[in-house]
């Protein structure tokens, strides 16, 4: 028996069968039940509820003494956020470009700068409208992230290594007051993520 029907108009065409029909509407029964068993997989592959709050933290500044440093997690990795002295920021301004071993500031807020120290600090930072920050701060705040450039290690802080900044005893890289990199196998100054002041005494990483 033919599993087609000749078309009523007697053009020749053949239309699918009752059969045919059964075939299709099984075949788009399995897709669908297949994309609702595999949603579950692809939906968990999405950034967890916890992690899209910390796309972006607020810390607040006004306790960090000078020459002190806090750490913060944002986005599954530290953060240094330091108070420099006086001293810290002289030996940083001295050091001319053509000694650093990357010269490019590496700071997300105002990317492609040449890595001097006012580059680096907090004195690019965009402030929330109608919030004024004192200059001193803007001069002595610098926040950056906390993993080594090399293999991602957390360096030693609070004037270490052979520059007065950060130090990475795994494998020797000594980055200075800036945190630009100076000696060692990091290729590239400790990165500066984007940042904000929300107030005078409060910063948003993120």
């Amino acid at each position: 028996m033919s599993d087609v029907t000749p078309s009523p108009d007697g053009s020749g065409a053949q239309e699918p069968s009752r059969r045919d029909f059964i075939y299709i509407a099984a075949g788009g029964a399995v897709a669908v039940g297949g994309a609702f068993v595999l949603w579950p997989f692809i939906d968990q592959m999405n950034p967890a509820a916890d992690t899209l709050a910390l796309a972006s933290i607020r810390t607040p500044i006004a306790g960090i003494a000078e020459g002190e440093q806090i750490t913060v997690m944002w986005r599954g990795g530290p953060v240094f956020i330091r108070k420099r002295t006086q001293s810290d920021i002289e030996s940083a301004r001295a050091v001319e470009l053509s000694a650093l071993p990357d010269r490019d500031a590496r700071n997300e807020n105002e990317p492609g700068l040449p890595a001097t120290d006012e580059n680096r600090s907090a004195q690019l930072v965009a402030a929330a409208e109608g919030v004024e920050i004192d200059e001193a701060l803007r001069t002595s705040l610098i926040v950056m992230k906390g993993n080594c450039t090399h293999l991602g290690c957390v360096p030693v802080g609070d004037g270490a290594g052979d520059y007065n900044g950060w130090f990475c005893p795994c494998h020797g890289s000594h980055y200075d007051a800036a945190g630009r990199i100076r000696r060692g196998p990091a290729p590239e100054n400790l990165h500066i993520p984007p940042y904000t002041f929300v107030s005078a005494t409060t910063i948003q990483i993120g």
